[in-house]
């Protein structure tokens, strides 16, 4: 028998696109969430392009106390903050250009990528925002959602027939943040809400989804790490099994 003189082509990661909401916690994305996520890419040798719709914030807030001030941000510009200038208007995302898309959380994807935040899962959804997450899904593409991010999951795939398992923490341990209420918002959408702490992930091997708590837990940043790092291991490990 002849040798097998084929050439063996790796099974290689292109880029991977990383949606954002602006810049800070409680008007954008969530600071840590987004850099460790860029970060455990990096850790693995993997690219990234950031992505953020051209738009303004729904509003902007002084994270020293709390109070909305009278100013108006736009979303891309802000994300461009963390992106060290490279990114780029949600517009022009293609999935077929990706091999996978990471969301993380942050109020800001509950307030400017979507509405959340104040209607709950009555709420409207950014057009881009949308589309974005079923071009990614229906082109069987992985997606990882951190914090509350898997709301816009949830509300992006409501009507269709896909039916996500989605997790945006657990109510067995501390949180700040209303995780019964958000997992009930959730299954009103039509996806179905699982309970993990902020040592799990949620992996729906289905649909190609990952989701992980991250700071909806009441969660130190070493552990938000070692929550984004192993959702991060998940998602290319996805991409890599083709």
């Amino acid at each position: 028998m002849l040798p097998d003189t084929k050439i063996k082509i790796p099974n290689t990661i292109k880029m991977i696109a990383i949606l954002l909401s602006g810049c800070g916690v409680y008007d954008g994305a969530e600071i840590h969430e987004s850099v460790l996520s860029m970060l455990a890419l990096a850790e693995r040798g993997e690219a990234y392009q950031v992505f953020a719709p051209d738009k303004n914030q729904h509003h902007v807030v002084n994270h020293l106390t709390g109070a909305e001030m009278p100013e108006t941000r736009n979303v891309l510009v802000e994300s461009a903050r963390i992106a060290r200038g490279a990114a780029k208007n949600l517009a022009d995302y293609r999935a077929e250009d990706f091999d996978a898309l990471l969301i993380p959380g942050g109020f800001g994807a509950a307030k400017n990528l979507g509405s959340w935040a104040f209607h709950g899962p009555e709420g409207e959804m950014d057009a881009e925002v949308k589309r974005a997450i079923l071009e990614t899904v229906d082109a069987r593409k992985p997606i990882a959602a951190l914090c509350i991010a898997p709301t816009l999951i949830a509300k992006a795939l409501e009507g269709t027939a896909h039916h996500a398992v989605l997790t945006v923490g657990t109510t067995e341990e501390p949180s700040s943040n209303e995780i019964a209420a958000v997992s009930a918002g959730i299954e009103k959408t039509g996806a179905q809400a699982v309970m993990k702490s902020i040592r799990e992930i949620q992996v729906d091997e289905k649909l190609r989804i990952i989701t992980a708590p991250c700071y909806m837990m009441d969660a130190n940043i070493a552990e938000v790490k070692k929550n984004i790092d192993a959702a991060v291991g998940a998602l290319l490990g996805m991409v890599k099994l083709g």
